[in-house]
């Protein structure tokens, strides 16, 4: 376990999480704004994550986020220090948990950890200008927005950043 908030266990993705993270990834609506394509298979997403090295790479990364009253697998949110050098806040649900607080929750505990567990100074987070639900996370977990650019298949991004205040005081 790397964490936990009230309702939520956040924990290391693996492999046995293939099937949910196929199923996740195979919903359109879930990628609509992501610029991902659904895994092919089950297979496809067992093999992304044996290979998933963000971990041993950073010490964070994406991960998976059970509810604690029926350990039930919601989706992911994490850290990942993308390919601009920036670490963002990233989470992707299933529909059926989307407007109970689990993503804010959750992405709220992902940048509490990422300032004291990892001493990072800024986090950022990226969401198509349409997904509206992304931006209202991203606001409610204290980011602000401050650019717009091009960022992995997703045209005119939003660009949101939160600082850890002890590090810029």
């Amino acid at each position: 376990m790397i964490a936990e908030t009230n309702r939520l266990i956040l924990r290391e993705l693996s492999v046995a999480d293939a099937h949910s993270f196929f199923e996740l990834n195979n919903d359109p609506e879930v990628l609509k704004y992501t610029g991902d394509l659904p895994f092919k298979s089950i297979q496809e997403a067992e093999a992304f994550l044996q290979n998933y090295s963000d971990y041993a790479r950073n010490g964070f990364g994406r991960w998976a986020v059970i509810r604690k009253e029926d350990n039930a697998f919601l989706g992911w949110c994490g850290l990942k220090r993308n390919e601009e050098g920036y670490v963002d806040i990233g989470f992707r649900f299933f529909q059926s948990y989307w407007h109970h607080g689990y993503a804010t929750e959750a992405a709220q505990r992902c940048i509490e950890i990422g300032f004291s567990t990892f001493g990072l100074n800024e986090i950022i987070g990226r969401t198509a200008k349409q997904n509206l639900g992304s931006i209202r996370v991203l606001k409610k977990i204290g980011m602000e927005f401050f650019k717009e650019g091009d960022c992995h298949g997703i045209p005119d991004a939003m660009y949101f950043r939160v600082r850890n205040d002890a590090h810029f005081s």
